[in-house]
C-alpha cells in the first residue's frame, strides 16, 4: 500500500469540477484508491462521495492506494494534486 497526505491549496477547495477531474484521474488505475478527510474514508473513484466531503482550502487529506499499479497511481495522483489542487 502507498499513501500520501496533501493540504489543499486551491481557493475553491475540492469543488465539484475539481472533484470530477480528480475522479477521472483516479479511474485510470486498477488499484483501490481512497481519500480520507475528517475521519471519513471514501472511494476516490466515486464523484458523489468525493464532492460531498466538503474539503476546503487549507484542509489536509490522505490518499491511500492499494493494488497492482499502486506505485504508478500514487505517483500520478500526488503530481495531479500538486499541479491542480
Amino acid at each position: 500500500m502507498k499513501q500520501f497526505s496533501y493540504t489543499i491549496r486551491g481557493e475553491q477547495g475540492l469543488h465539484a469540477r475539481g472533484a470530477g477531474l480528480l475522479v477521472k484521474e483516479a479511474q485510470r488505475y486498477m488499484s483501490n484508491i481512497s481519500i480520507e478527510y475528517n475521519r471519513r474514508i471514501e472511494n476516490l473513484k466515486r464523484l458523489f462521495t468525493v464532492a460531498c466531503l466538503g474539503v476546503k482550502q487549507g484542509d489536509k487529506i490522505i490518499i491511500k492506494v492499494e493494488g497492482n499499479d499502486e506505485e504508478q497511481a500514487a505517483y500520478a495522483l500526488e503530481n495531479y494534486f500538486r499541479k491542480n489542487l
